[in-house]
């Protein structure tokens, strides 16, 4: 699945990266999904008749109903290539959109253009450069942010309108290059440490083994999934390898036939683990939780997870844009679908989510 850079979309987290994975090859298409031939074939007719084929490609899209379908230029698709590595243009703002079709911050970069300015999650998005974001699909909201129709680069500006509650403001932010560090480690307590992850960036599994591997001894762990909006599946099961020993963590299907994801072996199963979740919790984060929750290895404790279960891949037009159209869903290893429906956490909890998780690992460390 593919990161959506400066805003963590989510409306392209799902696909396989492999071209070799068996779901690369699927002619599966989910209720509400667009079928990719016909994508190519709006796209080859405008093309013939010399009008624009991306811009078919996304009326094919959008007539389908596919909630995570989009067609992305080459450049575009390129940047969300360079995202898996960790690189982006952008101002650190991810979001997602809610159901009422308004644009919701859901996370916020540490020394980013919009950490600087004081935006925060939970602010609603309400234009960008004075262009209405509700109803957009978000990958017109990043396309925005970023300035893709101008091949902005860093140190160009882009103006923000905001709502915090009644308050109704703007903020202009310089883009800027930035990484994003996919894995964050700290010491909660002396019996604690905590493992966050942003995003399912390549590498991020080595990183998490990475961190257990050094966590004081008799540490338990907490692993912060909040606002992770997805990233590579592939990274995702990695990263469930890094706390199982071996087992499934997910179905899907390909021509009908089931398939698997499955954990490699030699896992650390010892350490207590919790992990955190929220509403901005999705795709390969929420495969993770529920990988982690349906083999008994963490408590969940947060609020539900987004919903987003669905897989993505990507189909080249005649142009060289790129389309991603979702080709099938994903359950956790005890069944349950994600797609609009979310991971409940074991335990609910809002404020002080912490302090719960670090009560909650103290309770599991006794148990052992």
């Amino acid at each position: 699945m593919v990161f959506a850079g400066v805003l963590a979309a989510g409306a392209v987290t799902g696909a396989f990266p492999d071209p070799d994975h068996p779901a690369r090859r699927t002619t599966t298409v989910p209720a509400g999904a667009v079928r990719k031939e016909d994508v190519r074939e709006a796209a080859a007719r405008a093309m013939a008749d010399g009008t624009s084929p991306m811009e078919a490609a996304e009326r094919a899209v959008s007539r389908s109903g596919d909630r995570w379908g989009a067609v992305y230029s080459e450049g575009d698709y390129q940047e969300f290539q360079d995202s898996l590595d960790g690189r982006y243009t952008g101002v650190g703002l991810s979001a997602a959109r809610e159901q009422d079709g308004r644009i919701e911050v859901t996370g916020v970069r540490p020394g980013s253009p919009a950490a600087a300015a004081g935006i925060r999650t939970g602010d609603r998005l309400r234009s960008v450069d004075g262009a209405r974001a509700d109803g957009l699909p978000v990958t017109e909201v990043v396309s925005r942010l970023r300035g893709d129709a101008d091949d902005a680069p860093a140190g160009t500006t882009v103006t923000l309108g905001l709502q915090r509650g009644t308050r109704v403001w703007s903020e202009t932010l310089r883009r800027a290059t930035l990484t994003t560090d996919s894995v964050s480690v700290r010491r909660l307590s002396a019996r604690a440490t905590l493992i966050r992850i942003a995003a399912f960036t390549k590498g991020t599994g080595a990183q998490v083994r990475e961190a257990l591997r050094t966590a004081p001894p008799g540490d338990g762990i907490v692993l912060d999934l909040r606002g992770n909006s997805g990233g590579l599946v592939t990274e995702a099961v990695a990263t469930a390898s890094a706390f199982l020993d071996g087992g499934l963590v997910a179905t899907y299907d390909v021509d009908g036939a089931p398939r698997a994801l499955h954990a490699t072996s030699g896992g650390d199963t010892a350490r207590p683990l919790v992990a955190l979740v929220d509403g901005g919790t999705m795709s390969a984060a929420e495969l993770l939780t529920g990988a982690l929750q349906d083999r008994g290895r963490a408590v969940v404790i947060g609020s539900r997870t987004f919903g987003k279960g669905s897989i993505q891949m990507p189909t080249s037009l005649p142009d060289g844009s790129v389309a991603e159209l979702t080709v099938g869903h994903y359950r956790t290893p005890s069944g349950h679908a994600v797609d609009g429906r979310g991971i409940t956490p074991d335990l609910e909890a809002g404020d002080g989510v912490l302090q719960r998780a670090e009560t909650v690992l103290t309770g599991l460390g006794d148990a052992e």
